[in-house]
């Protein structure tokens, strides 16, 4: 596999009629990595499908180095071994170029808001770079084939798109792989509508407030969703137990929870001032 990015127009890339109407881009990520901890483990492939609102596209993909030991476990679902990624860019060396990539892009994938994301968001967040995902549409394709089929993305792919995924575990293959199954789903089931908002309301997917999900809002208030507090509003207990600030932010969470936990006190803060 090649360490380069690469942004290119091959013959599938030039514009195309589409089931999906998009009002903006949406960038279609897939990573590979070192482990599925979203707070420890890190990124060794990425790869991003962006399509244009016009039928475009345009890919990026990139080996980095994940400045950590790869385990062999790892090495045998994707493939990639330390020898591949001894030479790569580490994420805080390709972080400007990929925040450039997505901006102003929605964001999806299988099994992205779960996984990809949260470890892309904690990436940006080692790196010093804050990516700013609350004006952004987070599709998880995943969500549609469960509610509909509830299968693996190889069984997926065969199902709606009729063909065999060669290169299963590649990222730019996994990545474009799900960009064809979620336009064979919106075909397949017009009552979801066609357009990026509408998939994710008929999926119900859940507001996010932080990746984790240490958090959840229920109408309108984040919720502590687990320990001694779960089922309290934050600011109450930050209110009533300030110390439970300083434990969570000294505690082995993932930095965007910390960072999401430190925006509700500030916010608690102005308000009582």
């Amino acid at each position: 596999m090649s360490n380069q990015i690469s942004i290119g127009f091959d013959p599938t890339s030039q514009p195309a009629d589409m089931n999906l109407q998009l009002k903006r881009p949406l960038a279609v990520i897939d990573l590979e990595t070192t482990g599925i901890n979203i707070g420890n483990d890190r990124i060794v492939e990425i790869a991003i499908v962006k399509i244009m609102p016009d039928g475009s596209r345009q890919v990026k993909r990139k080996l980095i180095n994940p400045e950590m030991p790869i385990p062999p476990g790892a090495t045998e679902v994707h493939g990639i071994s330390n020898e591949m990624v001894k030479d790569a860019p580490t994420f805080k060396q390709a972080a400007n170029e990929i925040k450039m990539f997505i901006a102003n892009a929605d964001l999806a994938g299988y099994n992205s808001n779960r996984f990809d994301i949260p470890l892309l968001v904690e990436e940006f967040l080692r790196a010093g770079l804050d990516i700013e995902l609350n004006d952004r549409v987070l599709l998880d394709v995943q969500r549609v084939f469960h509610m509909m089929e509830q299968r693996t993305l190889s069984a997926a792919y065969k199902f709606y798109c009729e063909k065999n995924l060669d290169g299963a575990h590649s990222a730019e293959v996994d990545a474009t792989a799900t960009w064809e199954v979620l336009e064979a789903q919106v075909k397949r089931y017009p009552q979801m509508g066609n357009t990026v908002d509408a998939i994710v309301k008929f999926t119900g997917e859940e507001q996010i407030v932080d990746f984790a999900r240490r958090f959840i809002m229920e109408n309108g208030v984040e919720i502590f969703n687990f320990g001694k507090h779960k089922g309290k509003p934050v600011t109450l207990v930050l209110k009533q137990e300030p110390q439970y600030y300083d434990w969570m932010m000294k505690g082995d969470f993932p930095l965007h929870t910390k960072q999401k936990l430190t925006e509700i006190l500030n916010r608690t803060l102005l308000k009582k001032n």
